[in-house]
């Protein structure tokens, strides 16, 4: 009886935590620490045209230079804009490219890899690259499913924390026929506005109506000549 009395009181004191200090990553000895959820200067947050704000823990802490130049880039709205290039079902949403076809990156310099022992499960957020294991500019993907088999192959610098229902969102295809965007790219710590979604597309512009004593007073059209008969086509030679 006492027991069952000691493991209810410990399941209530679990749940009674609040929902944030449950997502709190704890430090492992002998490793540098990751930044708290609450460290608005290592959090990332992208509006997507999928509906929402997508915020990502940026981990500094293993990937420096990466997340460094993530930061870099957001301050000079680069990534405002740019559209999800190639998006897998099952597998992750790629991103960051200014030329919209996986070729393109930043002016700055490619970044030596920082490999690390962070996995590519659901949220990661990671650096790609070229064949070149130091090829990694400005392009990035954000994991579907866990694909453990790219761990230490390429840059894990971050992971989605909150709003990874607008990821699942994105416009798949490589490329998709109507890619989703990051509308906007911010540090929290820069104190950015709140979400704005997209402005409707606006319909294709329409003549003025025409009335019906308009369209009985207008000129009727000739009848079209008749076509003349078809020549046999003749045939030629292909060129080698």
């Amino acid at each position: 009886m006492r027991f069952l009395i000691g493991v209810g009181a410990a399941l209530a004191c679990l749940f009674s935590l609040p929902a944030l200090a449950q997502t709190e990553i704890v430090p492992v000895p002998g490793r540098t620490p990751a930044p708290a959820v609450t460290d608005l200067e290592n959090i990332l947050l992208l509006d997507l045209s999928t509906g929402g704000r997508v915020t990502i823990l940026l981990r500094p802490d293993v990937a420096p230079k990466t997340v460094e130049r993530i930061k870099t880039l957001t301050r000079q709205h680069f990534y405002d804009g740019l559209k999800f290039h190639r998006v897998i079902e099952g597998f992750m949403a790629q991103t960051g490219d200014p030329k919209g076809d996986g070729t393109g990156g930043s002016p700055m310099p490619d970044l030596k890899a920082e490999f690390n022992y962070l996995p590519h499960v659901r949220g990661a957020v990671s650096a790609a690259r070229a064949e070149s294991d130091d090829s990694a500019n400005s392009q990035f993907f954000i994991v579907f499913q866990p694909t453990l088999k790219l761990d230490k192959k390429y840059t894990v610098f971050g992971r989605v924390i909150d709003g990874m229902a607008y990821v699942d969102e994105v416009e798949r295809g490589e490329p998709p026929a109507n890619p989703s965007r990051i509308l906007h790219a911010y540090i929290a710590a820069d104190s950015p506005p709140a979400y704005v979604p997209p402005a409707p597309e606006a319909p294709a512009a329409l003549g003025p109506p025409v009335s019906l004593t308009d369209a009985a007073a207008a000129p009727k059209a000739a009848p079209a000549p008749k076509p003349a008969p078809a020549k046999p086509a003749t045939v030629g030679k292909r060129r080698r």
